[in-house]
Parts: structure tokens; C-alpha cells; sequence
């Protein structure tokens, strides 16, 4: 029986080091810049104030969804998509160790 809870243990925690070391994709156009909350549907990119696209998501560095609301701190390192319009679409909060890694070359 012993050896059953032992195995089950074994089995999650190889499952949540395994989780942990995942590395997220991003998208080939995403930029880089530094976000500060501002009011919704606003928010400041690299020092010029933005506009969220209708349905925008933001991601926190745990890949979970962050209401615009319940943003907090200033100067975060963020990815960033725009759609046609220009507007955010798509906003990944970076870790320090995805801060240091450049961006993939785009092709334009």
C-alpha cells in the first residue's frame, strides 16, 4: 500500500518539475516593450499610452489571464501583439529569465 502513495507522489512531483520547466511560445511578431497600468481599455507601452483591443488578453508570467483591473507596478517587461487596428491584442508579462533572451529575428 506503502508503495502505491509512494509511487502516486513520485508521479506528481516529476509532473510538476516537469511543468515548471516549460518554455512559453511566443508569436513571430511580437515586440518588446515596458507596460505601466493605466485606466481600461488604456495602457502604457513604452512611455505612449495604448489602446486594448475589445478583446484583448494579458498574461501573467504563470500564463494565466490578468484582468486590466487588477494590473499593479509599473515598468513590466512585457511581449506584445497588435492587431490591424493597431490596438493590444495579446500581452505576455515576462519573468527576468524571459526578459533576457532576445526576440526572434522577425521577417518584415
Amino acid at each position: 500500500m506503502q508503495a502505491k502513495y509512494f509511487l502516486s507522489a513520485f508521479l506528481l512531483a516529476t509532473l510538476t518539475y516537469s511543468a515548471a520547466a516549460y518554455e512559453r511560445p511566443f508569436p513571430a511578431n511580437a515586440k518588446r516593450g515596458t507596460m505601466t497600468p493605466a485606466t481600461y481599455p488604456a495602457i502604457i507601452i513604452d512611455g505612449k499610452q495604448r489602446e486594448l483591443s475589445a478583446g484583448a488578453q494579458i498574461f501573467n508570467t504563470e500564463n494565466t489571464i490578468e484582468m486590466p483591473a487588477a494590473l499593479r507596478g509599473s515598468k513590466i517587461t512585457v511581449n506584445f501583439i497588435e492587431n490591424n487596428q493597431g490596438q493590444i491584442h495579446r500581452i505576455w508579462m515576462l519573468n527576468p529569465q524571459e526578459a533576457a533572451k532576445p526576440l526572434p529575428e522577425q521577417n518584415r
